[in-house]
């Protein structure tokens, strides 16, 4: 089945399936993800909406932008910006991130960037059902060279779609020459986890924690699959076969978390990190980046993440035989039943 065709920004609705997060969970949470302070020099607080190349304009978009875009001095603050749905991602935020980081990539003031999200959770993982998911619509494709999924069918469509907006799009992150900083409260799940794990350093809560829940669906872990490079491969093992959370102190303990401070201070502890590294050389800091992904490849993360791939879809096959979708049946509410 063929839907309309839309622009890179894409719709912001879609069929109202089982959700994830809940809904109406607001709360202040991140005071990154805010508008900052007002007279703060330097700041430029929009949404994402203007894109990289500045063109003003949503593109053809209803509602309001799901991810925010503001510029504090040498540090660009993107923010995940779905509170009600504990920042759950459809396809209309990941194409405005992907907007937001390549605009912070182009811009010469910026020397780091902080990944946040609005409310009371970092995320929730991916929308696997929320009013305004948007899986089966097209979008322009940023991140690779594979087909529009959504008229296609089957395993066909599963994996292109998940090869651009999954995978693809948290390579291309990964690659982004500015250091990228994780401010993360509350939940950080699943996609949720994919999002931190781009980032080169993470600051946590000490309310967060970390999940990586999708072995009870029958698949063994995200799209982006670097748990044995973020933790050691018994603890992420453990990780993956409980599905159990893991707490930010644990998180530090094991190496994936690079500070963990009280809720009330994450957002002044995040952006102190954020403007230290940011008086270091922007050719330097680039180039350490770069020599330390270097390292992880050689270590086998991007080959590793190729072969966990497609195990990924050959369990989405697996469960569209044998289950009642690709999800093994597992929507937000069984998955809810399934850790309580």
């Amino acid at each position: 089945m063929s839907a309309a065709r839309t622009t890179a920004q894409g719709p912001r609705t879609g069929p109202g399936n089982a959700g994830t997060g809940a809904s109406g969970d607001g709360g202040s949470g991140n005071g990154i993800s805010g508008t900052g302070a007002s007279g703060t020099e330097g700041s430029e607080n929009e949404t994402s909406g203007t894109g990289a190349s500045g063109t003003e304009g949503s593109e053809g978009t209803e509602g309001p932008e799901p991810v925010r875009y503001e510029r504090r001095g040498p540090v660009a603050v993107v923010s995940m910006d779905r509170p009600r749905y504990r920042n759950a991602q459809n396809s209309a935020m990941t194409y405005a991130l992907d907007r937001a980081f390549y605009r912070a990539a182009a811009d010469d003031e910026v020397k780091v960037v902080v990944l946040a999200g609005a409310g009371e959770h970092f995320s929730a993982g991916h929308d696997i059902g929320t009013p305004e998911r948007d899986a089966h619509l097209p979008f322009e494709r940023r991140a690779g060279l594979w087909w529009d999924h959504s008229d296609k069918e089957g395993a066909e469509s599963r994996f292109a779609r998940e090869s651009e907006v999954y995978l693809g799009m948290c390579r291309r992150w990964r690659e982004l020459p500015k250091p990228v900083v994780a401010s993360v409260q509350g939940a950080c799940v699943a996609g949720g986890l994919m999002l931190a794990w781009i980032c080169d350093l993470i600051v946590a809560s000490e309310d967060a924690f970390f999940a990586d829940p999708v072995v009870r669906m029958g698949i063994p872990g995200v799209e982006y699959f670097a748990h044995p490079w973020v933790m050691p491969p018994r603890i992420a093992k453990e990780f993956l076969y409980t599905g159990d959370r893991m707490s930010a102190r644990r998180a530090h303990e094991v190496g994936m978390v690079n500070h963990v401070v009280p809720r009330e201070e994450l957002t002044d502890r995040t952006m102190e990190l954020a403007n230290r590294i940011a008086a270091m050389p922007r050719m330097g800091l680039a180039l350490a980046k770069r020599a330390v992904n270097q390292a992880e490849d050689l270590q086998g993360l991007h080959t590793g993440m190729d072969a966990v791939f497609g195990l990924h879809h050959l369990a989405h096959a697996h469960n569209a035989e044998t289950a009642r979708d690709p999800l093994g049946g597992m929507d937000v509410h069984a998955m809810k039943a399934a850790e309580s």
